[in-house]
């Protein structure tokens, strides 16, 4: 078997894993358990990472014939995250060269096939990250549903919510998210929705999923709709703001996340904010997903 990367992007429930050559040719591509080590119990993850390696070995790729891994996961601002991953691989029997880094920075070089420039992600939650020519990494957001994550579905989500109970009370003008809102969650009564919204078994990606629906509401020219669209646009927008002081005047930003790459009248309309703000930045879709950005690092550390 000749040389070959492994790059791994850990989302919150799967984690895609690719082999590839040094030339960033896919060999081998596949699905396994979360790898976020904030996101569940230790054990569980330790036997996610091993199943991983163990069935790269098993489809025939030699520990010694790896030179190169990236793993892009959430919450490696933890120190002892390191130690669990790198404990893992050393399990293995891998002696190459191993980078652990933020799903952000995987997803930029995937997005752009390259380190410099920026990535705005507006999923469930929302983060900004850049890298300049000279390899400084700038973050803003991505403080979690609690304090932050404005402009995220979750946002989203949570303003419908809150626009649906204010005309309720009468606080504001009636909304068509009223009956959107009921009628996605099945029930029949403002009660019911709080009873919903307040069930322990509900997370905040229950919440984030009310997102889609702003959409409709939207393109129906409901007032409450269009305001928390706009609300979206601009905090999204004051992610980009402080990195964008600091990183060249052309630079690009990709965008993703669902509600960026599924949500044209939000992406449309930072794109006409942003040109109009910054008109020599341009905007782009991902390029390749940040599995591939994942390949793209480990294969930068066999050089």
């Amino acid at each position: 078997m000749s040389e070959y990367v492994i790059g791994l992007d850990g989302g919150g429930t799967k984690t895609k894993v690719l082999v590839a050559d040094r030339n960033k040719k896919i060999l081998e591509s596949f699905l396994a358990g979360a790898i976020n080590y904030n996101g569940s119990e230790k054990e569980r993850i330790d036997r996610n990472m091993q199943t991983i390696f163990q069935t790269i070995l098993e489809k025939g790729y030699a520990n010694k014939d790896c030179i190169g891994i990236c793993i892009g996961t959430a919450g490696i601002s933890n120190p002892l995250v390191h130690q669990y991953i790198k404990s893992n691989i050393d399990l293995f029997g891998y002696s190459c060269p191993v980078s652990i880094v933020g799903d952000h920075e995987t997803a930029l070089v995937g997005a752009l096939l390259q380190s410099e420039g920026m990535i705005l992600i507006a999923g469930t939650g929302s983060i900004c990250y850049g890298r300049d020519e000279k390899g400084n990494s700038y973050r803003t957001g991505g403080y979690g549903h609690l304090i932050d994550d404005e402009g995220s579905g979750y946002a989203i989500g949570r303003d419908i919510l809150s626009a649906v109970v204010r005309a309720y009370d009468k606080r504001c003008e009636a909304t068509v998210l009223t009956k959107l809102v009921l009628d996605y969650l099945n029930i029949q009564t403002i009660e019911e929705l709080i009873r919903y919204v307040y069930d322990p078994g509900h997370s905040k990606k229950d919440i984030a999923k009310l997102s889609v629906l702003i959409e409709k509401a939207y393109r129906l020219q409901d007032q409450a709709a269009i305001a928390i669209v706009d609300h979206c646009v601009s905090e999204l927008m004051e992610l980009t703001k402080p990195i964008l002081k600091v990183m060249k005047e052309d630079c690009s930003i990709a965008v993703s996340g669902s509600i960026l790459l599924k949500n044209q009248d939000i992406f449309d309309k930072l794109c006409a904010g942003m040109k109009k703000e910054h008109p020599l930045v341009t905007i782009t879709k991902p390029k390749k997903d940040a599995a591939f950005g994942a390949v793209i690092i480990a294969a930068g550390l066999a050089r």
